[in-house]
Order: structure tokens, then C-alpha cells, then sequence
């Protein structure tokens, strides 16, 4: 293998190895459990977004500035080490959630902890893929990433079905108890999760550590950085104004994939609450849209590099609008305003379409995301620019959590709470209008 293949696979495998914390805590498992826990689906849902959404505030102040710093400071990799051992400990602190002391804050403090180590180091490791290849080049690496993400969190999620998560029965998806005589009594197989997650990105950021390679780069010390990085980041915010494309491209993200987040968080709660499904049924669930997204990504990566990233994205925020519609029309009791029966299966059945759908859309709409940044971005200021992008995606991630938790607390139901993420979706859209699929540079050589 050339070195130059090892970067792009060192690279794949921070996708791979960072997945299961998405997969198996925000949405499959651990969401459902502390469901099960807290009793009522619509108070888990609340203090759900809550607790996300005040790890998305902090994410959201200072993601800008620790962007500007490692520019100026000339490398990521020190704050890829930092942000993986806050993943590591935040998600073993999950094992400490037992029924009999189950503490609410204790649960969201760590998992908060590994979110924000979570999304800080997702941050620095996208702002390297400019590097990895040419530009016609990166539709296809963007959407193997994310692909390669998608199968680690498919094979991590049937290993814990299939081995650790207890159902009802006390016994694991194949019929067995859990493994290393962990107690289904006290949720041990459940609650396993935050180790396996842990273990899990410590074993395979192996090979990201070992092929990743950062170009050489002149940098200031951290803390001479950290003290021109303030006044840099604030000229470039007070920029964007004058660079149309640039600026409703980044407003445009920064909702709808604030939308795709809050549908991926709170799928699990969602179908736990108004579906009633165990967490194996939200496991197999998870599989589903696990597997579609992989396939969807590869599938929207090579459709990227063919006809260019923008008419992915509106394509798929499209769906994605139609599905959020869709999701709030499924219930126990009726199906896009079709009554049912108690027992009958039909509601879980879209449910599940739906999901596939979900993961679908978001895997080809992330990979697509992506190489657009490259489209907008000025070439001498990549790596700002992907900064730009980290501060969109964060500034407001905790718009969808927070907006649920509200209405869903005012309204009492889980279906109405879902209603904002509709709204974020279409406004999405809608600015995508003044998006120029290669970003203002288009604009200008029009204009000569």
C-alpha cells in the first residue's frame, strides 16, 4: 500500500472507530436505556435534549476558537489526542448508570464528556481531508468515509445485540445471556456499552495515529496562537457578509444538519416512547439504517464527483423534510391517518422503512456536505474555512435538541416534538437557492 493510500485509510478509520458513539450511545442503545430508565418516554425525551443540548452549547463556543487556534498553531493531531481521551473516558463513565443508583446527571455528565471529545475530534480530523487527494478526488473519499464509518457502526451494533444488550428475557438477540457473566438483573449487558465504545475507539485509532501524516506547516506556539486566533477568526466572521454563496451555504448546514442530528438522536427515545419497542427492536432498527447509510454514502459519493455535491444535498434534505412529516404520523394507534389495531405490526413497519430512509438521506447529505466546504472555500484558506464549517455545524447544534425538549415538554407528546426538525429542514432548503455549486468563485468569474 502507498503511503499516500495509508493516509486516506488512516483517515477512514477515524470514521470506523468514532461511529459506535453515534450508533450504539446517542441513538440504539444507550438513549433507549436511559428511556427505560427515567419511565416516562416524553420526560426522557426532554431531559434527552436538555443534556445534548447543553453539550452543543459548549461545542458551539468554543469550536470556533480552538479551530482558529490549531490553524495558527499549525497542526490538529495534539488536539485529536486530547479530544479521543475525553471519547475514551466519557463513554466508560457510562457503565456507572446501575437501575439501583441510576443518577440522571451523573448519565448526562458523562456522556457529555465523550460527546463533546466526540464531535471536537471529528472537527480537526474533517479539516484534514483537503489534504488527502486532488478536489475531483474527494466526492469519492467524503463518501468511502463515511461508508467505512457506517460498516463499523453496523458490526459494533450487532455485536452488542448479539452479545451484551439483554432484552426482555434477559438474553441477547441470538437467545444467549450475556457474556463474560454480565447480570441482566442490573442492565450489566445494557450498560457494557460505554467500555465496548471505549475499547472499541481505542483499538482502531491504531492506524489513524500510525498512517495519518499532517503536512508540514509553520505554526506559533499554542499560546501565542491562542492570542491571534481571536482577532483573525472575528475578521473572517466579519467577512462573510460580502461572500453570498459562501455564507447561505454555511446557514444552509448549519440547520439541516442540526435537523439530521436531532433525528439521529432521538430516533431510539422516539420509537422506546411512542412505539413501545425494546432496545433490541431499536437495535435492529439501528442495523437497518446503519446498513442503508453505508451503501447511500458510497452510492452519493460517486454521484458527487459526477454531477457535484449540491444537488445531493438538496435531494436529500428533501427526503429527509418528508420523512421528519412521515415520522410524526406513525403511532401505536394510526399510520399516515390510517387507523390500526393494538397488536398490529404495521406501524413498525414504517417505522422502519422510515429509518432506512433516514439513513439513507444522512449518509449521502454528510459525505456531500463535506466536498461542498471544498466548492465554497477560498483555496489559500482551506483549512480556515473547514473552521467555518465546524462553527455552522456547532454554532446551533443545539437548536433540534433543545427546540424538541421544549415542545415536546409544553405539548406532552413525543410526536409533536418532532415537528421542529420539519421546520429546520425546509429553511434548509430553502437557502440552498443561493448556494452557486462552485461558491463564490462562480459568482465572480460570471460577473468578468
Amino acid at each position: 500500500m502507498t503511503t499516500e493510500k495509508k493516509r486516506i485509510w488512516g483517515w477512514f478509520f477515524f470514521d470506523w472507530a468514532s461511529q459506535p458513539y453515534n450508533t450504539l450511545l446517542l441513538t440504539f442503545i444507550f438513549g433507549p436505556y436511559v428511556g427505560s430508565q427515567v419511565g416516562d418516554g416524553s420526560a426522557a425525551q426532554a431531559i434527552w435534549g436538555y443534556g445534548i443540548g447543553a453539550a452543543g452549547f459548549l461545542i458551539a463556543i468554543a469550536a470556533p476558537l480552538l479551530g482558529a487556534v490549531a490553524d495558527k498553531a499549525g497542526g490538529r493531531m495534539p488536539f485529536i489526542w486530547l479530544f479521543s481521551l475525553m471519547y475514551v473516558l466519557g463513554a466508560w463513565g457510562i457503565w456507572y448508570s446501575a437501575p439501583q443508583d441510576f443518577n440522571i446527571w451523573w448519565v448526562m455528565f458523562a456522556f457529555g464528556v465523550g460527546l463533546i471529545g466526540m464531535e471536537f475530534a471529528t472537527i480537526f480530523t474533517n479539516a484534514m481531508m483537503p489534504d488527502l487527494a486532488p478536489r475531483e478526488e474527494l466526492g469519492k473519499v467524503s463518501g468511502s468515509g463515511w461508508a467505512f464509518g457506517y460498516a463499523g457502526g453496523v458490526l459494533s451494533l450487532i455485536l452488542m445485540l448479539a452479545l451484551f444488550a439483554e432484552g426482555a428475557t434477559g438474553k441477547t438477540l441470538i437467545g444467549i445471556a450475556p457474556i463474560f457473566g454480565l447480570d441482566p438483573e442490573t442492565r450489566e449487558g445494557t450498560r457494557a456499552v460505554g467500555p465496548f465504545t471505549a475499547i472499541w475507539y481505542a483499538v482502531f485509532m491504531i492506524p489513524f495515529f500510525l498512517w495519518v501524516r499532517e503536512p508540514r506547516r509553520k505554526g506559533l506556539g499554542v499560546v501565542a496562537a491562542a492570542r491571534t486566533a481571536w482577532p483573525e477568526l472575528r475578521q473572517t466572521l466579519r467577512n462573510l457578509p460580502g461572500r453570498r454563496s459562501m455564507s447561505a451555504y454555511l446557514l444552509s448546514s448549519m440547520l439541516y444538519r442540526d435537523a439530521l442530528n436531532g433525528m439521529y438522536t432521538f430516533g431510539g427515545i422516539y420509537a422506546f416512547g411512542v412505539l413501545g419497542w425494546s432496545v433490541t427492536d431499536v437495535g435492529v432498527f439501528g442495523i437497518l439504517a446503519a446498513v442503508t447509510g453505508a451503501v447511500f454514502a458510497w452510492l452519493g459519493g460517486r454521484a458527487d464527483s459526477r454531477f457535484g455535491p449540491k444537488p445531493v444535498i438538496a435531494l436529500c434534505v428533501l427526503v429527509l423534510a418528508l420523512v421528519a412529516v412521515g415520522v410524526v404520523y406513525v403511532s401505536r394507534t394510526s399510520v399516515f391517518g390510517i387507523a390500526v389495531t393494538p397488536d398490529s405490526s404495521l406501524p413498525d413497519i414504517a417505522f422502519y422503512l422510515l429509518g432506512a430512509l433516514i439513513g439513507a438521506g444522512g449518509g449521502a447529505l454528510q459525505s456531500a456536505s463535506r466536498t461542498m466546504l471544498v466548492r465554497q472555500a477560498e483555496p489559500a484558506k482551506m483549512t480556515e474555512s473547514f473552521g467555518l464549517y465546524a462553527l455552522a455545524g456547532k454554532a446551533t447544534s443545539f437548536i433540534a435538541p433543545l427546540s424538541i425538549g421544549v415542545v415536546t415538554d409544553i405539548t406532552g407528546s413525543q410526536q409533536s416534538g418532532i415537528v421542529p426538525l420539519i421546520v429546520l429542514f425546509v429553511a434548509g432548503l430553502v437557502l440552498l437557492v443561493w448556494v452557486k455549486p462552485d461558491g463564490d468563485r462562480q459568482a465572480c468569474s460570471a460577473e468578468l
